[in-house]
């Protein structure tokens, strides 16, 4: 499979550890938000650079730091990407497609309605 997404923007370590726990801490708000809203129960559990949301009828997705590659994994029902921190955001090494787009679309399809996860201010 050809690689499309663009080459990844230099970052120091502590920056894409600032810049991966920033995504984990949004996903991990936007779950709270679901919870104390009544939308859905998703179950959270994060150690260290590893959250697992454990979504109704057992399925799980699980999103992971790598910080030796300077990126983020994806592993859901569907399959699992690795994103790479392009210019802003996260993009798919193989597709290019945006991180917060594909949590979002995995996260729908496996729990049977509408999720959207947003990325947060430290992104953009």
């Amino acid at each position: 499979m050809t690689n499309i997404s663009p080459p990844s923007t230099p970052i120091s370590d502590s920056e894409f550890s600032r810049l991966s726990q920033a995504a984990l801490s949004a996903i991990e708000a936007s779950v709270d938000q679901w919870l104390d809203d009544d939308v859905i129960d998703i179950d959270s559990q994060r150690s260290g650079g590893l959250l697992e949301l454990s979504l109704p009828g057992g399925s799980k997705i699980v999103v992971n730091t790598q910080p030796p590659l300077r990126e983020l994994w994806l592993a859901a029902k569907a399959g699992g990407h690795h994103y790479r921190y392009v210019a802003g955001c996260w993009l798919d090494t193989r597709d290019g497609s945006e991180f917060f787009a594909s949590l979002s679309h995995h996260a729908s399809a496996q729990a049977g309605q509408a999720l959207m996860f947003s990325a947060p201010d430290a992104l953009v």
